[in-house]
């Protein structure tokens, strides 16, 4: 574990760096093709540092943090576009965090502004103008991430009874844990930028279990990081392209579909650096699905507005479950293979007993 943590700590050394040399050649070098020719160097470097780790609970949120979102990120900045790009330039230290940390700064959007650039963000925007900063909202997150922490330390121990629990529903308990996991992971990561740099970020789930359409659970509720960096980098030119060619009507089945495509590898890369097990693609083929359904959906709401709409109580559930059942199908086989289940939760027993005798060195130091 050890010798874990020490590489854990070059890796962020390394990317630390190479932010550093992509903030000083933006100073030199104009947007376009030569300022990418500049990062491409550190896109390769950013997908070869997860190698150097083999844990889940380091290596899994280092990957995902800097060989996903963190390039995609370098590649807009090439061009001038992006969290990285602004008018005028960020600070260095700004610029380093907004890079390799799954955040972003919270713009001061208007309503009238946000609802002409997407119409169905209307009932969010809602939500977010009455989740105001006060002593009772922070109390409440406070106690929102107590439970989850007391969720995800249940789920622990519940897997010590996984011989006696029907293999179905261990799959379904991962399906909350990887939420859970990934809430608290986040949160804690907002948490110290938000306190080092002083600024008010946007959130990374809103409430995904209330989704009332795979719409819905995608575009505005589910790691909103991802969407938020998915459109500009896949999306959007794709829906530019596909307007030019076939109209733009059609243009979004494409722009869809290439968009989960690219989600699915890139999750199937992220399987990759934790297990160093070969893909099966079965991963990809769960968001190729989801793009087909939602697109489905898509047609469906616009053929019948407001003569057949389904009511919440029950599209809710008809929602979650979808994407349960989904999961378990094509996405946790490939969580299973690569063992990510069994070797995170010794990862937690490991560090537990590297923290204890730490303690113990240091009181009979």
């Amino acid at each position: 574990m050890e010798g874990e943590i020490y590489n854990f700590m070059k890796v962020w050394l390394s990317v630390y760096i190479s932010s550093c040399y992509c903030y000083f050649t933006s100073k030199i070098v104009p947007k376009g093709t030569k300022r990418l020719l500049l990062v491409l160097p550190i896109v390769g470097f950013f997908l070869y540092l997860p190698l150097k780790l083999f844990t889940i609970n380091l290596g899994g949120p280092t990957a995902f943090f800097i060989a996903w979102l963190a390039n995609f990120k370098l590649l807009l900045f090439a061009f001038g576009q992006g969290p990285l790009s602004s008018d005028p330039s960020i600070s260095l230290s700004k610029f380093v965090a907004l890079s390799c940390l799954p955040i972003k700064i919270q713009e001061k959007v208007t309503p009238k502004r946000l609802i002409e650039e997407n119409p169905t963000q209307k009932s969010y925007l809602s939500d977010q103008n009455r989740e105001k900063t006060s002593p009772e909202k922070l109390k409440e997150g406070l106690i929102y991430y107590a439970v989850m922490g007391i969720m995800l330390a249940t789920l622990i121990r519940v897997y010590d009874y996984a011989d006696y629990i029907h293999p179905k529903i261990i799959l379904c308990l991962y399906c909350i844990h990887i939420y859970v996991s990934l809430e608290i992971i986040l949160a804690m990561v907002a948490t110290l930028a938000r306190a080092t740099l002083g600024l008010e970020l946007e959130p990374h789930f809103n409430k995904p279990y209330l989704s009332t359409s795979l719409q819905d659970f995608w575009g505005r509720r589910w790691n909103l990081m991802v969407t938020g960096i998915l459109r500009p980098t896949v999306y959007h030119p794709t829906l530019k392209i596909a307007t030019r060619v076939i109209g733009r009507e059609w243009a979004t089945v494409p722009a869809v579909m290439v968009t989960f495509l690219v989600s699915g590898l890139m999750h199937d890369l992220m399987f990759f650096y934790m297990g160093r097990v070969r893909p099966t693609w079965e991963v990809t083929w769960f968001f190729v699905l989801h793009g087909f359904c939602l697109l489905v959906e898509i047609r469906l709401k616009k053929a019948f507005t407001d003569r057949c709409r389904v009511p919440r109580v029950i599209a809710g559930p008809l929602t979650i479950g979808f994407v349960v059942v989904t999961g378990v199908w094509l996405f946790f086989p490939q969580f299973i293979r690569c063992k990510a289940d069994v070797r995170g939760l010794g990862e937690y027993a490991a560090l537990g007993g590297f923290v204890k005798n730490a303690w113990r060195r240091e009181i009979f130091k």
